[in-house]
């Protein structure tokens, strides 16, 4: 190249040049001095949308790991649920340890969990329940540790917390959605602290918040539903903009699209015809719209399910998996705030203690994870996708903190968890605790081990590691976490 600048008249050109008209080296004109300009100038901003920027990004950083049908949804038990009173209970403790619930068998000969969630129980054989992983790091609201699998995404501590990507993100960038035209990384979200987003990857990586694409019931912040329901505003076009003519502003993107690749013949450029494309389709194609739509869903599988918020979510993210989405948090908390599982005690509200806040929340859950296991298995489904249940702590091991008569503190030292589907190894338990359930006795997981679990599960390389602003390189497993070796 000599340098010479083409789009300007008085390089050696005696006669105006033929794109004069289009004003291109003015700010108020279509720039195209920088690719950004380009950008500025897509579907987004002549109808009015955010979307085909975000997905050529996301697409050309994943175009060299082709999509399989594997999928993880995360149950994130915002606040933090009691390990004692769930998954490892102490039935020959002190009722200040061991708490006021009983226990119940179950299909696994030996083990033990909570008289509330009989319906775990009974199908314990199609779980693995890990009641030794490490959270000493964790904290919550906002959430980042175990969402990011990065010690030092700490929360309350880290300056630089917001910064390290979802794993959910990087599943995203590495993996894609299953099918085109549908976002790969997906979350139902009561409050911004609950969720990691895309971090050092980009905003191109975050989340699609579901909330704002389906009809859903309002529940006020104790779990009480208001009578309400989400407006599902996405899919509705802003006003004077019909699918008719927004199909006709793309025919005339893709008109300038041809010119921009006159002019810049970067793969960037002339891939933003395609994104673009798959913008509208996102907006008024059928399948994603179908999947956020629970009136396209037989009755009897509606029912099933149930009304309540979260199993109407459960069921939109199974329909999520079955449509393309590769990663689906639900945000299971009513409380915008530290979470809904964050029972302190009766006398600390909204929360309350085991009895008044946890006790009612079992029975919920029970129900939500099993139905949505079991329908998963009937449809096939259940070898791709992965299900995982857990917050980010455990809680005290002693009753009572705060002034309060049942409630739990805090307790980072360890929590349970729970997994099932994937094509994993399930049926049994991983871990143990102390006596008093307050300490890792033995095979402790750490966050690192459980993102080397998923990634390995999603086929993303454990090796893979991304850049900061800074192009310092950080390892998207870290810490020599290892996929948990039981569940393979």
């Amino acid at each position: 190249m000599s340098g010479l600048d083409p789009l300007q008249p008085n390089h050696g050109h005696a006669h105006p040049h033929a794109f004069g008209d289009l004003r291109a080296r003015e700010r108020e004109g279509l720039v195209i001095a920088s690719r950004r300009s380009m950008l500025k100038a897509s579907l987004a901003g002549l109808a009015g949308l955010t979307l085909p920027d975000l997905l050529r990004l996301r697409a050309s950083a994943s175009a060299t790991k082709p999509p399989g049908g594997k999928a993880v949804i995360l149950l994130w038990m915002a606040g933090g649920p009691s390990q004692i009173d769930t998954w490892d209970p102490k039935p020959n403790r002190p009722l200040e340890n061991r708490g006021p619930f009983g226990v119940i068998s179950t299909a696994l000969p030996g083990v033990h969990i909570c008289e509330h969630l009989p319906k775990q129980a009974a199908m314990l054989d199609k779980f693995t329940i890990i009641r030794s992983v490490d959270a000493r790091h964790s904290n919550h609201e906002p959430n980042k540790v175990f969402q990011t699998a990065n010690l030092d995404a700490e929360p309350r501590r880290s300056p630089s917390k917001d910064l390290y990507p979802a794993i959910g993100s990087i599943v995203a960038k590495h993996h894609g959605p299953n099918r085109p035209g549908i976002p790969p990384y997906v979350a139902f979200q009561t409050s911004r602290s609950h969720i990691a987003y895309g971090g050092h990857l980009g905003k191109q990586f975050d989340p699609f918040i579901a909330n704002q694409a389906c009809k859903l019931p309002i529940y006020n912040n104790v779990g009480v539903d208001s009578g309400r329901t989400s407006p599902a505003g996405f899919f509705k076009l802003p006003g004077g903009m019909t699918q008719e003519r927004l199909v006709s502003r793309q025919a005339l993107l893709e008109d300038l699209d041809g010119l921009r690749r006159a002019l810049d013949h970067s793969p960037d450029v002339a891939a933003l015809d395609k994104y673009g494309r798959e913008a509208v389709d996102l907006l008024i194609g059928r399948r994603a719209q179908e999947a956020f739509d629970l009136e396209k869903e037989p009755q009897a599988v509606r029912d099933r399910y149930g009304k309540h918020l979260w199993c109407q979510q459960a069921l939109l993210a199974r329909r999520l998996v079955e449509a393309g989405s590769s990663f689906i948090t639900l945000d299971l908390s009513y409380h915008g705030a530290s979470g809904t599982w964050d029972n302190h005690g009766d006398n600390i509200p909204p929360y309350g203690g085991i009895s008044k806040g946890l006790q009612p929340l079992l029975p919920l859950f029970d129900h939500l994870i099993t139905t949505l296991v079991s329908d998963l298995d009937e449809r096939g489904l259940l070898d791709d996708v992965l299900v995982i249940a857990m917050g980010e702590f455990g809680r005290t091991p002693r009753m009572g903190t705060q002034g309060s008569t049942d409630g739990r503190d805090h307790w980072n030292a360890v929590m349970s968890m729970c997994l099932a589907g994937g094509g994993l190894k399930h049926g049994q338990v991983i871990g143990s605790t102390e006596a008093d359930g307050g300490h890792i006795k033995d095979r402790p997981v750490t966050p690192s081990d459980l993102a080397a679990t998923i990634y390995r599960h999603m086929g993303v390389p454990l090796d893979a590691y991304y850049q900061d602003a800074n192009q310092r390189p950080h390892f998207i497993v870290a810490d020599n976490g290892q996929p948990i070796a039981e569940l393979f």
